[in-house]
């Protein structure tokens, strides 16, 4: 076998391109922050600039170009498929996927159609999101393609453990703290919601809390792994060994 480099690609083997905003937030096992959290290599890109004011509080059309750069630079290092770290990400999905000749998921939002068809009729999806006031329907139009989703949802802003360590960045997150908050937000929704049928979490920060919130409601839970892990499959498919019987 003849092996052929690229000029401009730097590493080999990584199919798998994220693209992380600019933060201060630690990302333990389950985010996919965590090259750890997944069972094949993954490589990342910061978009500098894309902090929790220009992506989140007051996203920024202006910074498109960088995401699209991002992007750019991952699939130039071998990247067959990308993602994005923030659900709020869904904000640059259609710049996103119509500059870069690979598939593109930027947030854990774009699952909304698919879990919906798994639900029964009258049914909703609850969402958790790491700022309840900064998801507008704009952020659910871009994420539905219009589709008709019922959706309910909760922030996390006002809990003070995930307040500290995503909004303020104080460079620590208490995991039990945290974990605690994103359950007891939960079961709140849910008690509020009694015909949600599945939840999704949209903050990318949430993933290794989903185990325990999917305990406690005894509900499906949807996240961006789940997410990347469906998104990886379409580009990391294995030959099956044939045999009879």
């Amino acid at each position: 076998m003849i092996y052929t480099a690229t000029k401009g690609q730097d590493v080999y083997g990584v199919p798998v391109g994220i693209v992380v905003m600019d933060c201060l937030i630690p990302y333990p096992p389950g985010t996919p922050g965590n090259a750890t959290t997944f069972g094949f290599p993954v490589m990342y890109a910061t978009v500098r600039g894309a902090d929790m004011e220009n992506l989140i509080y007051d996203p920024k059309p202006e910074l498109t170009e960088k995401f699209v750069a991002a992007g750019e630079e991952l699939v130039r290092q071998g990247a067959k498929a990308i993602f994005g770290n923030c659900g709020f990400m869904v904000f640059f999905q259609e710049a996103m996927a119509n500059a870069l000749p690979v598939p593109v998921f930027m947030s854990s939002l774009l699952q909304l159609p698919l879990i919906r068809h798994g639900l029964r009729q009258g049914e909703k999806v609850g969402i958790l999101t790491a700022s309840g006031t900064s998801l507008t329907p704009r952020h659910l139009e871009i994420a539905t393609g219009g589709a008709a989703v019922e959706i309910v949802s909760r922030g996390l802003e006002h809990g003070p453990a995930f307040k500290a360590a995503i909004h303020d960045q104080v460079g620590t997150l208490d995991f039990e703290a945290v974990e605690a908050e994103v359950v007891a937000a939960a079961l709140t929704l849910v008690d509020e919601n009694p015909d949600v049928g599945a939840i999704l979490l949209e903050c990318t920060d949430l993933p290794p809390y989903a185990a325990a919130v999917q305990e406690a409601t005894g509900l499906p839970v949807f996240d961006v792994t789940s997410l990347i892990n469906y998104g990886a499959g379409s580009v990391l498919h294995e030959r099956f060994p044939q045999k009879q019987g």
